[in-house]
């Protein structure tokens, strides 16, 4: 049923859950497993860095150096997340494959899935609901609304429910 499968992750907690039932995906169908992680300028991590370097704290002179570390940082931790998830991914006997893409996140698994044409996508939803939805917006509801492939919405549980997190699916066409 579904030969190639995405998973687009960041390092939350909800991520590792989209990443365990991908794997889990994959070893049933024995399909190819695809990573994505997606770095942005607009991540709480770099908007610190930015938001220090206007403080004051840095001079003018000094701002770009340190705005450069930050990233530079952020890119080898992504790395270093997706080369743990892919060295678990093939010592589980899966095949698998990862990119990390710099921009807007929702707008780049979108393109991503579009351009590598997988069978499924599998995504967290943090849950958003009401006015923290209509501002803070939804990576999973875009991306179920506008990816050509079945999305697999996996939305976290707590410790005490049951060891299966629930899990929608969303067919676009």
């Amino acid at each position: 049923m579904y030969k190639n499968i995405l998973v687009a992750i960041d390092d939350s907690e909800l991520s590792r859950e989209a990443f365990e039932q991908a794997l889990s995906l994959a070893k049933t169908f024995g399909a190819n497993l695809h990573l994505l992680h997606v770095l942005s300028p607009l991540q709480v991590e770099y908007q610190d860095t930015a938001s220090l370097a206007f403080s004051g704290v840095y001079y003018p002179d000094t701002f770009y150096e340190v705005i450069k570390e930050r990233w530079e940082d952020l890119e080898t931790t992504g790395l270093d997340f997706l080369k743990s998830l892919y060295q678990q991914a093939t010592q589980a006997g899966v095949t698998t494959e990862f990119t990390q893409q710099i921009g807007q996140i929702d707008q780049a698994i979108v393109d991503f899935a579009k351009t590598q044409h997988p069978d499924l996508l599998v995504v967290g939803s943090h849950g958003r609901k009401g006015l923290n939805e209509f501002f803070l917006g939804s990576i999973s509801n875009y991306v179920s609304h506008h990816v050509p492939c079945p999305v697999l919405l996996v939305h976290h549980q707590e410790k005490s429910e049951i060891n299966k997190p629930k899990v929608a699916v969303s067919a676009s066409t």
